[in-house]
């Protein structure tokens, strides 16, 4: 497999990290707005792998990389604005494609928190009948949260449950990141995008709808020493996807923030450093949100400063195959003491890029395969976590 990763930052560089201790990758070209970083990342996978200089937004300028390279795969490891671009020139240049967040929400123009407007992947499904004709396929949201929590919900779904009530994805963590105030261990123009956003709910009597950002607080339980977290409503993409491959009666999706997180994201929002519309400034022009995230340290540089465990999972209730009544939690911790001690990266962004490590080595090897646009539910479930139990980060479950 001949891979283009589009993106250097933290996950991108762990991706790199990763795929070099696998042997199906034959080729890794790294893109990246900052060329320099780029090839810092490409040398993360070997000292022959090519880092370039590449605006992720320009799709001619992918698709002539993708060209001139002989890849066959594009790796989307940036941020979620450039999802179209890179989706578009994958399919320009016959290359399968991967990402790990889908085309981006705009919210309704007049019931935002009542009714859904575009919603997280849209643009993308709009395409799926090009993709299937080409026999190219897109793995859409193939990351840990969408992604291994999708594969989740098909395992439960097909090993499990005879019925499912709901298919409820909920994220913790007890990070804590030394010298700082305020420091997010995952990208902040992401989590502005999705924590702000109307958060999206899916009920089979009712399909998909919104409520306000921070809605339907609970504490939820993790495991292994991380305990119970508040966690509240947040847009995310499983929700858009679980229903279209997995029957159950709702779908949700539950992060846990903390108070000072959502105050944090309340102020943004109101001055309006949350916006992506470039505002004048003596002069020059300037986007609030990347202001923010320039004036924020590099998640990819905290690792150092962090400690902690964060446990991405799906809970899931309703009868199991005996039709008695049945609730499991099924999970997976990453301890950034082991993931800095093994590969040199934080625990979040290490998790986020594992998955998509995983699938395409199921891709490559055959055990996956399809065309079109299709989410990770589409896939058997049990290849996936025995080869990311192989690959030394072992999944749980806990029945409630």
């Amino acid at each position: 497999m001949k891979v283009l990763l589009v993106g250097a930052g933290g996950v991108g560089t762990a991706f790199a990290k990763i795929a070099a201790r696998r042997s199906f990758v034959d080729k890794l070209v790294v893109g990246d707005i900052d060329g320099g970083r780029a090839t810092t990342a490409a040398a993360a996978f070997s000292a022959e792998a090519m880092g370039v200089a590449l605006d992720a937004s320009d799709a001619r300028a992918v698709e002539a990389v993708l060209r001139s390279e002989g890849c066959d795969v594009l790796m989307n490891a940036a941020d979620p604005r450039f999802v179209m671009p890179l989706f578009d020139a994958a399919l320009a240049a016959g290359a399968h494609y991967v990402d790990m967040a889908m085309s981006l929400s705009q919210p309704h123009p007049h019931k935002p928190y009542e009714l859904t407007g575009v919603k997280l992947g849209d643009e993308q499904f709009a395409k799926a009948d090009q993709w299937e004709a080409a026999g190219q396929l897109a793995l859409v949201g193939m990351g840990v949260e969408p992604g291994l929590s999708d594969v989740f919900a098909r395992y439960a779904a097909d090993h499990l449950f005879s019925e499912i009530d709901e298919v409820g994805v909920r994220d913790g963590a007890n990070l804590v990141v030394a010298g700082y105030d305020f420091a997010p261990s995952f990208s902040i123009w992401t989590t502005i995008e999705e924590c702000l956003n109307p958060p999206v709910i899916w009920e089979k009597d009712r399909g998909w709808y919104t409520t306000e950002p921070f809605s339907g607080a609970e504490v939820f339980d993790f495991p292994d020493g991380i305990g119970p977290v508040e966690c509240v409503n947040v847009e995310h993409e499983e929700v858009l996807l679980i229903p279209r491959w997995v029957d159950c009666k709702r779908s949700t999706f539950k992060y846990g923030l903390g108070d000072e997180f959502i105050n944090v994201l309340e102020v943004l929002h109101k001055i309006g450093l949350d916006k992506t519309s470039p505002v004048s400034v003596r002069g020059g022009s300037v986007s609030p949100r990347d202001v923010v995230a320039a004036c924020l340290p590099d998640p990819a540089t905290l690792g150092d400063k962090m400690t902690g465990k964060t446990c991405a999972g799906t809970w899931v209730n309703g009868l199991d195959k005996a039709g008695r009544p049945f609730e499991t939690y099924l999970y997976h911790v990453v301890d950034n003491e082991w993931s800095m001690a093994e590969y040199g990266s934080q625990a979040v962004v290490w998790q986020t890029a594992v998955n998509p490590v995983v699938a395409l080595e199921l891709v490559a090897s055959g055990a996956w395969s399809g065309a079109g646009v299709l989410g990770p539910e589409a896939f058997d479930s049990v290849p996936f976590l025995d080869l990311l139990t192989e690959y030394g980060s072992p999944w749980g479950r806990r029945d409630g």
